[in-house]
């Protein structure tokens, strides 16, 4: 596949909790992209995005939304109906992967290790909790990290949780309780056919959520993880493996905890990021330089990818 020069809309920033996420990735992709002599047409989502995509008649759309709409399906199906090619993943697999329970129902029978727990009413968890504690508690469908709460013996949020206590039941009708595990936080990105690095997350105070993330400092990444190597194996098997069977195309990143006191067995995989963000703080873009790939390189890669008709239903 010819390296250009495309003409690549980018589509970034939206409506969802992970805007400034998006439009941070966007504009990363954008000047690498016309660093490397491609035309750019910036596009930040709005309710006219199609006729916007329609007058832009881009060779390709890069797809740097994060959250919903941009990553459950609905964009990627707007842009098959225009035709338009677009890199990561296609609808069903953007569908499937941005609801945490439906990923564990498509990965789990393949003997991906992943939590246990179940989807419950907010409000119920104001009269018992749904598991013993400790567990946690977070939206289906959001990333980043977004609404998460841990709920320990001696947090603040009471026991039960009281109504008028901020966390994700007062903004979310339902949520998603699981088991806490304790331990470290693991990740591991997929380019393609091929399961990178594996990094180590160490959030400096608290756990890894979204400030955590996307604040320069707050977080010490490990690259390579300091872990036995038949863990890092293990990531990257199971992260190439769910990148696989729920279809993802393009980079995908994976994120697990791991009990460090059961060895192998304490591997769990939490989630599979079909979207994975491209700041400067990303794991994806970091991971790749670790292995020779710069940013641009790796931005041309995605794209090339999406032309050869990498995305798909």
């Amino acid at each position: 596949m010819s390296r250009g020069p495309w003409h690549v809309a980018v589509l970034m920033g939206g409506w969802s909790a992970e805007r400034p996420v998006s439009l941070s990735s966007g504009e990363g992709i954008a000047k690498a992209l016309e660093s490397r002599g491609h035309r750019v047409t910036r596009i930040d989502m709005d309710r006219d995005v199609a006729i916007r995509l329609h007058e832009a008649k881009p060779d390709v759309v890069f797809n740097a939304l994060h959250g919903v709409p941009g990553e459950d399906g609905t964009v990627q199906g707007m842009m098959d109906l225009m035709g338009l090619p677009y890199t990561h993943s296609g609808l069903a697999t953007s569908v499937i992967a941005i609801d945490k329970q439906l990923t564990k129902q498509v990965l789990v029978p393949h003997g991906i290790p992943m939590p246990g727990g179940h989807m419950v009413e907010s409000t119920s968890l104001f009269e018992r909790d749904p598991i013993s504690r400790p567990y946690v508690v977070k939206p289906v469908n959001e990333g980043s990290s977004v609404g998460v709460a841990i709920v320990t013996e001696d947090s603040n949020f009471g026991n039960p949780i009281r109504r008028d206590v901020e966390g994700p039941w007062q903004h979310f009708a339902e949520l998603l309780a699981e088991p806490y595990i304790r331990g470290r936080e693991l990740t591991t990105a997929v380019l393609g056919d091929r399961a990178l690095l594996v990094t180590e997350l160490r959030p400096k105070s608290g756990f890894y959520d979204f400030d955590a993330k996307y604040t320069d400092g707050m977080t010490d990444h490990i690259c390579p993880a300091d872990i036995p190597d038949d863990v890092t194996e293990q990531c990257k098997a199971i992260a190439l493996r769910a990148h696989q069977l729920l279809g993802c195309k393009g980079a995908s990143r994976s994120d697990f905890r791991w009990d460090d006191t059961q060895g192998i067995d304490g591997l769990f995989l939490l989630e599979v990021n079909t979207q994975p963000g491209m700041t400067p703080l990303s794991l994806v873009p970091e991971q790749a330089l670790k292995l020779g790939i710069d940013y641009a390189e790796l931005v041309e890669r995605i794209v090339e990818d999406a032309l050869a008709g990498g995305q798909g239903l």
